[in-house]
């Protein structure tokens, strides 16, 4: 099957940029010289054809921009002395060892999440500056700099091109930022869309990368597993309007098969492996939701369990939040404001619109349509996301 010439380019960018920056340094001029490249493919290879070897075709032209922009840059400077110094270093290293590398690199504990993310994004998933800013609703301008100062904290670092020796406490941000990636585009915390498909996309994809480079890492695997169990149900998660359908009520019959019975199969898997952490976790508990028939047929018992174990090894407010919601539906809504009241009071829930919806909802079911009405308009009030709003002051109205 013929790769079309977009997608071979963003396949072959990180796995070019990592090879030019171990062999080159300078991360910050190497990102220019390697979009350079890429632009020159993608007017060259159309007319000429695509070379026997793509990769090695880019890493050749990147490697002469680079140059070129170094060799200005030094003389800019008054250091052309240091020209002989651009040599390659070190010995090679394959190319999915090198996006490995470069994915550690993007996660420098320097950089905020914030920075983590937009910089992942740019250098290993390949979007452009411009796509980058419209996913994250801020001006462009803005998200250059962003990701500017963060690939200027990464060289200030002093970080080499390669594999860092904390390499086990990074996998932790590894995986944060690809679920946050996901989880944006999954859930989109502000704007008038509920979900922005190719963020999600691109979060699943890195996910795939990840677990292709790191197949024996359980949690790697249990990412990935949540990110296909979750993503399953998108087609169900908007009526034709745009607006909100809540798990209870979505047509079951949308959701994707092949993406449970592969998420299912991974977590299957899995979990025998051990040691068992949340990634993990929190797939088993998306599973048991996708393989239930229907919503009244789930097993609600089995997710609070779940979600017991999952608070021993995270101190998550949106997992406590959702155990909330599990022993609820397992035992009632009087048990679950009982659980509730014991959370309500954390600084990281008290401005979040989930906190006053899982109120809300469980007030409603309990029979308190007041101060259900109140506690929905409270969370109205308290989401950025458009659909999210509309979703919650139309159930206020409803009571």
């Amino acid at each position: 099957m013929v790769v079309p010439l977009e997608e071979l380019l963003r396949g072959l960018a990180p796995q070019v940029l990592g090879a030019v920056v171990r062999r080159f340094g300078h991360f910050d001029t190497a990102e220019d010289a390697v979009q350079e490249a890429l632009l020159a493919a993608a007017q060259q290879w159309p007319v000429d054809g695509v070379p026997a070897s793509p990769r090695g075709w880019l890493i050749t032209v990147a490697s002469r921009r680079l140059t070129d922009l170094l060799r200005r840059e030094q003389a800019r400077q008054r250091r052309e002395d240091r020209v002989a110094q651009w040599a390659p270093q070190g010995v090679p290293v394959g190319d999915t060892d090198d996006t490995l590398v470069l994915l550690f690199l993007c996660c420098h504990p320097s950089l905020s999440a914030a920075s983590q993310i937009a910089l992942t994004l740019r250098a290993v998933g390949g979007l452009t500056t411009a796509e980058i800013a419209r996913a994250f609703l801020v001006p462009e301008a803005t998200m250059t700099r962003r990701i500017t100062r963060a690939k200027a904290s990464v060289q200030d670092s002093g970080a080499r091109f390669t594999m860092p020796a904390d390499r086990e406490e990074r996998l932790g941000a590894v995986l944060k930022v690809v679920y946050l990636i996901f989880n944006e585009g999954y859930a989109s915390t502000t704007g008038p869309s509920l979900q922005r498909v190719e963020l999600a996309a691109e979060g699943i994809r890195l996910a795939r990368m990840l677990y292709r480079l790191l197949p024996d890492d359980p949690e790697v695997a249990g990412l990935l597993a949540l990110l296909l169990l979750t993503d399953a149900r998108r087609p169900a998660r908007t009526g034709p309007l745009g607006e909100l359908v809540p798990m209870a009520d979505q047509d079951r019959s949308l959701w994707i098969p092949e993406l449970i019975d592969e998420g299912v199969q991974l977590i299957t898997a899995t979990l025998p492996r051990g040691p068992v952490g949340p990634y993990q976790l929190q797939a088993a508990i998306a599973a048991v939701h996708d393989e239930s028939p229907s919503a009244e047929e789930t097993d609600w018992p089995q997710i609070v369990a779940l979600y017991d174990v999952l608070l021993l090894l995270t101190d998550n407010p949106m997992v406590a939040l959702n155990h909330v919601v599990a022993v609820a539906m397992a035992h009632g809504p009087t048990e679950g404001l009982a659980c509730l009241s014991a959370i309500e009071h954390d600084e990281r829930l008290t401005k979040d619109h989930r906190l006053y919806a899982v109120r809300a909802h469980l007030l409603e079911l309990s029979g308190n349509p007041t101060a259900a009405r109140e506690a929905y308009e409270q969370a109205a009030t308290r989401t950025t996301s458009i659909p999210q709003q509309r979703y919650l002051h139309l159930r206020a109205s409803k009571l």
